[in-house]
Order: C-alpha cells, then structure tokens, then sequence
C-alpha cells in the first residue's frame, strides 16, 4: 500500500477530486497555503494499493495544469533601491507535486 501526497492549484482541485470519485478513489482533501506566491493551495492524501498507484498519478497529470501568473517581487531593504525593483515578473505556477510513500500498515476505525 502507498500514500500518494498531491499539492495541486485551488483552481484544480474540484475537477480533480471529481476525478476521484469518477475512480472510485478515497481522498482526504485539505486546504493549504503555497509559500512561494502565498495562494491557496489544496494537498490531498490518498491511501491506494500498489497496483492503483499509476491510475492516481495519471488522474493528477491530466488535471492538474500549469499557468503564467504575474507576482510582485518582495522588496530587499538591504540593497540599494534601483529601478528593477517592485516590477512584475511573470511565473509559471501550477502543475502538481507528489509525493508517494510506503504505509507499512492501515487502520481504519
């Protein structure tokens, strides 16, 4: 049996736990905050046997997307102030990140 950690964009997470469901796949869902962009995130854990594992991953590749995102730079008051500063940049957010983990036992009560 394996855990399978995902942190997908909010914006993903419905149609991805609808995806679950469709499967037939359990999924504790938890709302999570990004430290990169401080936006909303959302990490599911999913208990599957080992023979489902790809199914879940596949399920998160095809839903997940990535997306251009604008995001201010933090001002550093340790360096003198120039013109670049404070200027967006444009990032690519999105996509998912997995984690999959060897459970040893599971209890359910």
């Amino acid at each position: 049996m394996k855990l399978v950690i995902a942190i997908v964009q909010d914006k993903d997470a419905n149609r991805l736990r609808s995806e679950f469901v469709k499967a037939g796949l359990g999924a504790t869902r938890l709302s999570t905050t990004g430290g990169f962009l401080k936006s909303g995130n959302t990490t599911y854990m999913i208990g599957v046997e080992d023979k489902r594992v790809q199914e879940v991953l596949d399920l998160i590749k095809e839903t997940s997307r990535t997306r251009q995102q604008f995001m201010t730079p933090s001002v550093n008051l340790d360096t003198q102030m120039d013109s670049t500063t404070g200027y967006p940049v444009e990032v690519q957010v999105g996509g998912a990140t997995v984690f999959v983990l060897p459970i040893d036992e599971f209890h359910q009560f």
